[in-house]
């Protein structure tokens, strides 16, 4: 796989920025079916050919709809495009009833966590890698502004377990449409999706947000995104019970 020297330059200054490989590493690829996951997995087999250092892919996919008994019609196709490129897909299922709660997307991802969690300890991984890139990182934001009342979002590189496992975010300096653009010159095509909330959730809620902001204000999602690691915490409120 050849990377435009663009998004080259931005995947390996994120890479270094966070020092997200080391030599040895053992990574588990969450791989979803979509475009963003489809295209990190491959960008990740690639590099490894040519990098100055050795680590192991572990891809596994977290199936929120099937079970082992009846997988979901898509995981077939999904293992297919991973022999490809000679990884073997591991397919993982939530335990009935920690699939979707009162609040939507935050249970969602949290059932998914979990399970990618206990998937990277039995397969002994010190990093989980996560396909998000800057448009994610900048919608979590909004969505923990405007539904769980707190200023956060998802770090480029995340220490979790005392040390244990450490979560990275390759395509973290790199934009949606960059992925969209890359994938389609890879002809790597999202699967369907199993959310039966999507399109209706606040995720999706603050993916619009997010669109009309830019579109009012030009160049607001460099700025947004540049003020995540900018934070002037003399000019926030002391900690509040709420209003």
């Amino acid at each position: 796989m050849l990377l435009p020297d663009r998004i080259n330059k931005l995947i390996g200054r994120a890479m270094h920025d966070y020092a997200m490989l080391a030599d040895g590493d053992k990574v588990l690829v969450a791989v979803s079916g979509g475009i963003d996951s489809l295209l990190l997995v491959h960008v990740l087999a690639a590099w490894l050919k040519k990098a100055p250092l050795t680590y192991t892919l572990f891809p596994v996919h977290v199936d929120m709809a099937g079970s082992a008994e009846n997988p979901s019609s898509y995981v077939h196709t999904l293992k297919q495009i991973l022999r490809h490129i000679g990884l073997n897909l591991q397919v993982f299922h939530v335990p009935a009833g920690a699939k979707m709660q009162e609040d939507g997307c935050f249970s969602c991802a949290r059932a998914r966590r979990s399970v990618l969690f206990a998937a990277a300890k039995e397969q002994g991984c010190n990093k989980l890698a996560l396909g998000h890139h800057m448009d994610d990182i900048i919608e979590t934001f909004l969505l923990n502004l405007t539904c769980a009342g707190n200023i956060s979002t998802m770090r480029p590189s995340q220490s979790l377990f005392d040390g244990r496992l450490t979560v990275i975010r390759p395509f973290a300096y790199i934009e949606k449409k960059d992925i969209e653009e890359l994938a389609h010159q890879q002809m790597l095509f999202a699967l369907a999706t199993c959310c039966a909330q999507d399109g209706k959730s606040m995720r999706a809620a603050a993916k619009r947000l997010a669109a009309d902001i830019y579109v009012r204000i030009p160049g607001a999602k460099k700025s947004i995104f540049a003020a995540l690691g900018n934070v002037r915490r003399d000019y926030l409120l002391n900690a509040t019970t709420g209003i």
